[in-house]
């Protein structure tokens, strides 16, 4: 689980990530404690979880980052009196 403040990725996001229709409970984020509700047809693998888990953190962790950036670029442009894109308006202005 990583939790972001404004959301929470867990195990159980990666499945229904992998499969949206699939019926799982997960233990504490502990993947060797899952139970699948609906016997796991297309025989998910935990490795697959993992890795389709990893590929959410890592796309939300980009979006972070180039929040982040866009936020700095947008205050030196206005510093500078330069035009902002629309990426740098939000992260400047959006929560």
């Amino acid at each position: 689980m990583k939790n972001y403040g404004y959301k929470t990725i867990f195990l159980l996001d990666a499945v229904k990530a992998i499969k949206s229709d699939s019926n799982a409970q997960i233990s504490g984020e502990d993947l060797s404690t899952i139970v699948w509700l609906d016997d796991n047809p297309t025989n998910i693998t935990n490795d697959a979880i993992q890795t389709k888990y990893n590929e959410l953190i890592a796309a939300e962790d980009a979006k972070v980052a180039a929040k982040s950036d866009n936020k700095a670029s947008g205050k030196a442009k206005l510093k500078a009196g330069e035009a902002l894109t629309d990426a740098e308006i939000s992260a400047l202005f959006e929560n």
